[in-house]
């Protein structure tokens, strides 16, 4: 399925560039917040796409790592960082969320990711992202990341994929539940768990927001 995931995205960036538009999400403007205040430096965003998030992470001052597993978003992506004068501020690696982060342990201050964790990943590969997050992290580092939870209205519609994964109009998305929330923040300080919705259907979704230990 993450194959078949891999390619609908790739497609669909090629279809529609820019295709979430240039303004930036209401979970990055808090994620912007958070980092200044950390005094975060570096940041990676996981499934940047075509880098409205990312650029804006970079406009506020951040370096930022971008990735994603589609080669036409990041395309977009850095298209749009050189004609925004942004390209020294932005880099981007092609990078399947199902594999290890190519990045050295510690070597990145704060991470964000809005809705990659809850794409066409299994619970245990799901985990297996959140120990690479807090691998590639310094103590002290912080994780922004948002997820569409149960309560979403297609959560249980669709086609089912099991493992709390529906798929609609080609998108799979795992729709998290409370525990998977607390396992991915075990070990961690949980800070926030935030509710809030996006988009026309809405898309119901929690921001979750947490540090490493020192």
């Amino acid at each position: 399925m993450g194959n078949d995931q891999q390619q609908h995205w790739e497609k669909t960036y090629r279809s529609h560039p820019g295709m979430y538009g240039d303004e930036p999400s209401e979970a990055v403007l808090h994620a912007v917040d958070v980092f200044r205040t950390a005094e975060v430096g570096g940041v990676l965003e996981l499934g940047a796409g075509h880098g409205r998030d990312a650029l804006h992470l970079a406009r506020s001052g951040f370096h930022v790592t971008a990735t994603d597993f589609s080669a036409a978003g990041l395309n977009q992506l850095r298209s749009a960082a050189e004609t925004a004068g942004l390209a020294t501020q932005v880099r981007t690696l092609e990078h399947d969320a199902r594999e290890p982060i190519p990045l050295p342990d510690n070597s990145i201050d704060g991470v964000y990711a809005h809705m990659l964790l809850c794409m066409a990943l299994s619970t245990d590969q799901i985990l297996d992202l959140s120990k690479e997050i807090r691998r590639i992290l310094r103590p002290g580092g912080v994780l922004v990341y948002t997820v569409r939870h149960v309560g979403d209205a297609h959560y249980g519609t669709g086609i089912s994929h099991g493992d709390d994964i529906y798929e609609h109009g080609g998108y799979a998305v795992h729709f998290f539940p409370r525990a998977l929330v607390d396992a991915i923040a075990d070990g961690w300080n949980l800070l926030q768990i935030h509710r809030f919705e996006e988009g026309e259907l809405p898309r119901r979704l929690w921001r979750i927001t947490q540090t490493l230990p020192m």
